[in-house]
């Protein structure tokens, strides 16, 4: 695990960046730091592996006390990773993510093996071993970033930002893959990031800092999004604090309804005898996947059969475990697939995208009342 017991640096020009900061991160955790700008998050981080160093107070890592490691070596067995990947531009991918490997006393080709694996360990293809960082996209780029970090197994990952230089759908997959790498590997990680969400979403322990690097609420996601302790912290989490606040609540309660479907190809005639009540039925393929809605409206205006182009789209999925009598999902999840469909009815389906029903807004509101009386949620 990694301790702060009361650190703090002062720099010459009497500027406070962190301030008597206490906590733990545990092992084979997230544990994430988050705050406005200049509230001493990055300061804290780089403190870890001493390339910043503290003015008072400790650090221990595994139990011993920072300073009494040499910083090179401190440093070798803790992975690190920016924002902007940081990688080698002269040298290629697999000469990349080989570089502490061989620097810890790997031969070269022992190396370069570790490094072809965890290619596809962070999901890219070995293909791009041989390539430059120029050639491969911004999320490529970052991918390659974890690897490196990953290289010579660290029980501990320093993450400062890593995602922020990248759009959202690139963001969003890469949060997901640290999510499966994190399930797989088990580091200890700290984790700096600006944005909330992220932070909900990845830390299994959220610190929230104020300007001038003081420790404003350390707490779970759920707890933190339930209960801010003051109004800076509620402020800073949001006014949609309670949306949030779903997804860490269990969907299980919520029955599933049936959904009207429409296999592609369907006669058009045949169809319109083929709608919900409500003039919506979602098309699916031959292996029963959704590929977009068809109204009683739409279907007016066509001919033939259908087919899979000229369908309405919107409305998010709602992934549940056909296995089980309970689901992989979250009322947040549940909510948002009805909020957003077009026909007020999220699709919910199974592990391997096939519809298995449907679920409306109202059926969650009913879940989070249930959950609100048996005290899940604060009311």
């Amino acid at each position: 695990m990694i301790e702060f017991q009361a650190v703090s640096k002062r720099y010459p020009d009497g500027t406070v960046a962190v301030d008597e900061l206490t906590l733990t991160a545990e092992d084979g955790r997230v544990t994430v730091l988050v705050g406005p700008s200049g509230c001493g998050k990055t300061t804290s981080l780089r403190m870890i592996n001493r390339m910043i160093e503290a003015t008072s107070g400790t650090i221990r890592l595994m139990g011993e006390d920072i300073r009494e490691k040499d910083p090179a070596l401190l440093r070798r067995g803790i992975g690190y990773v920016i924002q902007h990947a940081g990688l080698f531009p002269h040298r290629t991918v697999i000469d990349n993510i080989a570089t502490v490997p061989v620097l810890t006393g790997a031969t070269r080709r022992a190396a370069r093996k570790r490094a072809e694996d965890l290619l596809t360990t962070v999901g890219l293809p070995a293909e791009l071993g041989r390539r430059y960082p120029k050639q491969l996209s911004g999320g490529q780029q970052q991918r390659v970033g974890v690897a490196r970090a990953l290289a010579a197994d660290p029980p501990v990952l320093l993450m400062d930002e890593p995602f922020s230089a990248v759009d959202p759908i690139v963001r969003e997959d890469l949060q997901d893959e640290l999510l499966r790498l994190q399930s797989e590997l088990g580091k200890t990680i700290v984790f700096v990031t600006h944005d909330i969400d992220e932070a909900v979403k990845l830390g299994d322990k959220v610190a929230v800092m104020r300007v001038g690097g003081r420790l404003a609420q350390f707490d779970t996601p759920a707890a933190l999004l339930a209960a801010p302790v003051d109004d800076f912290v509620s402020s800073f989490v949001g006014r949609d604090r309670g949306y949030r606040g779903l997804g860490f609540l269990d969907a299980a309660e919520i029955p599933l309804g049936p959904v009207s479907t429409v296999p592609v190809g369907t006669a058009v005639a045949e169809a319109r005898g083929m709608l919900s009540q409500a003039g919506w039925a979602v098309v699916v393929d031959g292996e029963n996947r959704p590929l977009g809605w068809v109204s009683a409206d739409l279907l007016a205006t066509m001919d033939g059969e259908i087919g899979p182009d000229g369908l309405v789209s919107g409305g998010s999925l709602y992934e549940v475990d056909s296995d089980s009598a309970g689901t992989a999902g979250s009322l947040r999840n549940a909510l948002d697939a009805a909020l957003s469909s077009p026909s007020a009815w999220g699709i919910a389906v199974d592990k391997s995208g096939a519809v298995v029903g449907g679920v409306d807004a109202a059926s969650v509101i009913d879940a989070l009342a249930k959950a609100r009386r048996s005290g899940e949620v604060p009311t």
